[in-house]
């Protein structure tokens, strides 16, 4: 991690701007500062965010103070974005943030697919920060801003059927998943067509077979984007992003809540892989052995994309040859960040 005080200085920069942007977009910059410090490109921070600042939008305006007794009435109201982040900023000086994100952590997994996934994304960046050194203030201000983005971009799926089960891994799966009949639209549509997925993982009951299973489906997942990923270059990213995030959480979580967390990574998975498939596969990408993890990551960081870099930083969490292929993939399919 980070030891030079450079990831705090940006995410000050940053915790002045808005979690989004043009009304629903979202503010890719405190995930991808994270990632690049986390990879050791820190001297690249500030360089990396003077290109992207154009997208950043100033924080919004508070409206209504969120308390313990009125949370309910504002879950789910983007308007409430600033209240919701001010009340995690009061919660996160007052309790440890091991303890903060235990409790809201159940009370938010239902609504994970609200935003595209992207607020659960940006929790699993902050909380890797928060493990990996002693917390500071600006990395308990991101968990702040990550959670109470959550909290107003929360949105719960309707009841889904189940689909075919009995799967062997988790490629099997994402293999079985159909998609939507009708594939236009944004999220929100496409997400509301999305009415049953395959019964996978099936019945758990212990943490550790969970937390497997989760490193499973992020791996199958990354792997998926390099033969799928054309079917919508950046929308397919989060498919591996947004269950990673999740992944990247459990440490800090009781165990207990490891087999939900699953599940609900499971059905985000899932559900973008419905929402985004493409009509038919690519050409089939070899393993590229002669690229390391380190050069993947410069290839990712010189192209600049936000999703790009977030999802080679996904690939090196998994660190295999079709991992750094997909990493790559997704390099040659987005529009790089000019």
């Amino acid at each position: 991690m980070d030891t030079t005080g450079t990831l705090d200085e940006a995410l000050q920069r940053l915790h002045a701007a808005g979690p989004e942007r043009n009304g629903r977009l979202t503010n890719h910059a405190p995930m991808v500062v994270e990632a690049l410090a986390a990879r050791g490109r820190a001297g690249q921070v500030h360089r990396w965010l003077d290109l992207y600042r154009r997208k950043l939008e100033e924080f919004p305006t508070a409206t209504e103070r969120v308390t313990a007794a009125n949370w309910p009435e504002a879950l789910g109201d983007p308007r409430r974005l600033a209240d919701w982040i001010g009340y995690f900023e009061r919660e996160l000086a007052d309790r440890p943030w091991r303890e903060v994100l235990g409790q809201w952590w159940p009370r938010l997994l239902p609504g994970l697919y609200g935003g595209s996934t992207h607020p659960v994304i940006r929790v699993g960046h902050a909380v890797r920060t928060l493990l990996g050194a002693q917390p500071t203030g600006p990395r308990l201000a991101e968990l702040a801003h990550g959670l109470g983005y959550w909290a107003a971009r929360y949105r719960p799926l309707a009841q889904l059927a189940d689909g075919p089960g009995g799967f062997a891994d988790a490629d099997a799966a994402l293999d079985a998943v159909s998609p939507i009949a009708e594939r236009t639209g944004g999220f929100p549509e496409r997400l509301a067509r999305v009415t049953a997925l395959p019964a996978w993982p099936g019945v758990l009951a212990e943490p550790a077979l969970a937390r497997a299973r989760l490193a499973e489906l992020v791996r199958a997942a990354t792997h998926r984007y390099a033969t799928h990923g054309h079917g919508e270059p950046t929308m397919l990213v989060h498919a591996a992003t947004a269950p990673n995030a999740v992944l990247r959480a459990l440490p800090a979580l009781p165990a207990r809540l490891w087999v939900p967390s699953l599940h609900a990574a499971w059905t985000a998975s899932a559900a973008v892989t419905a929402m985004y498939a493409p009509d038919g596969l690519s050409a089939g990408v070899a393993p590229l052995t002669s690229l390391g993890p380190e050069e993947v990551f410069d290839r990712a960081l010189a192209h600049g994309d936000e999703h790009v870099i977030k999802l080679t930083d996904t690939a090196l969490d998994v660190g295999d040859p079709r991992a750094l292929a997909a990493a790559l993939r997704s390099v040659e399919l987005s529009e790089p960040l000019a």
